[in-house]
């Protein structure tokens, strides 16, 4: 699977703009605040219907316009398709395959398979439990369709329960009314929970060796799905938390509390790892993701590095670029002279400047 060329119209600091990439390794370079993320953003939209940036759309039109569009072309298993995304400041998005629209942005997903890894990612294993729920959901959203339904219905039916709690709060009969939202509730949770399940133990399937391999040997992995409820345990749970629920108006029990941890040589990594520790723990993370996304589309990714070599030492660095050797690799960087030294193969090189690209 490759990006084979992309169009932005008046996409954050892109008015008209078109760049055509290589199906090895691209280099985006310029000064910080240029556009560099933007582009990647972009790509990232196209996979996931979602900014890894921003939760509303209209922050990602150009100031002086209403509308930004985004256009594609994708090559998979040797079939080009053209993707088109419409953004307006007071409507929903609009999307296109092959100039045909579709009626639910979620048939976009799975379309496109990116795997995006930015300094932000290497911050994973320490920072708090939204961020980890963030990356199982992005990349099963990706994977399955039926999990982005299961998610997006269950995130609804959240919202909605949570709404009602506020409004017992003042009208104490439409108490009755929670039993249904539950019964909901339950239903699309326990579907969650499975695929999260299923998706952790594919991850340690995988993570281990490459863990071992970053290390010498010297560490174990193991990543822990932190259920906050079991499948069996989430209707009673529900049911024994509503008068805690009610008290603060928020619903205390299901995956939307869910997290994940890591154990290396039975210590968790998030307490007791250092700052190395944490970030080759991310690393074998995010390494493991492309080997999966590989396994289960039976095809490659395309890679997304926003400036993360800067954030990388050698050894961590010479990791990564030995796992990129046969995908399609989008890079950001302020400079590459640090790539040629690295003995990188680039097929091209683009200058990023004031929202123009060379």
């Amino acid at each position: 699977m490759v990006i084979n060329s992309l169009a932005l119209n008046n996409y954050r600091n892109y008015l008209s703009e078109e760049i055509s990439f290589s199906d090895g390794i691209n280099i985006l370079y310029g000064d910080n605040a240029q556009g560099k993320t933007n582009i990647l953003e972009a790509i990232y939209m196209l996979a996931t219907t979602k900014s890894h940036r921003t939760s509303k759309d209209k922050e990602l039109i150009n100031f002086n316009s209403d509308e930004g569009h985004i256009k594609a072309l994708i090559n998979k298993r040797d079939i080009e398709y053209r993707i088109d995304m419409h953004l307006r400041r007071s409507k929903t998005k609009g999307v296109a395959i092959d100039r045909v629209p579709v009626k639910k942005t979620s048939q976009l997903m799975g379309m496109v398979n990116v795997v995006l890894f930015s300094p932000e990612d290497l911050d994973i294993i320490k920072d708090g439990p939204s961020e980890r729920r963030r990356f199982i959901d992005m990349e099963l959203c990706q994977l399955s369709k039926i999990y982005y339904s299961n998610l997006s219905s269950y995130n609804k039916i959240l919202n909605q329960r949570n709404n009602l709690l506020k409004n017992i709060y003042y009208d104490k009969s439409q108490l009755e009314m929670l039993d249904v939202w539950d019964a909901q509730l339950v239903e699309y949770g326990i579907k969650i929970i499975k695929d999260r399940n299923n998706f952790i133990d594919k991850i340690n399937e995988i993570i281990l060796d490459i863990h071992k391999r970053l290390t010498g040997d010297k560490e174990i992995i193991k990543v822990i799905y932190d259920r906050n409820v079991s499948c069996e345990d989430f209707a009673t749970e529900l049911s024994f938390k509503r008068d805690v629920d009610l008290r603060y108006q928020t619903t205390q029990v299901g995956p939307h509390r869910d997290d994940i941890s890591f154990l290396v040589n039975d210590m968790d990594v998030k307490t007791y790892g250092s700052q190395g520790q944490q970030r080759t723990a991310a690393l074998s993370l995010k390494l493991s993701e492309i080997e999966m996304v590989k396994e289960i589309i039976g095809d490659n990714p395309i890679l997304l590095l926003d400036d993360v070599m800067s954030e990388l030492d050698s050894s961590r660095r010479e990791a990564l670029l030995s796992s990129i050797n046969d995908i399609q690799t989008i890079i950001t960087c302020t400079g590459y002279d640090d790539f040629i030294k690295e003995r990188l193969t680039i097929d091209k090189v683009y200058q990023v400047s004031k929202g123009t690209i060379q």
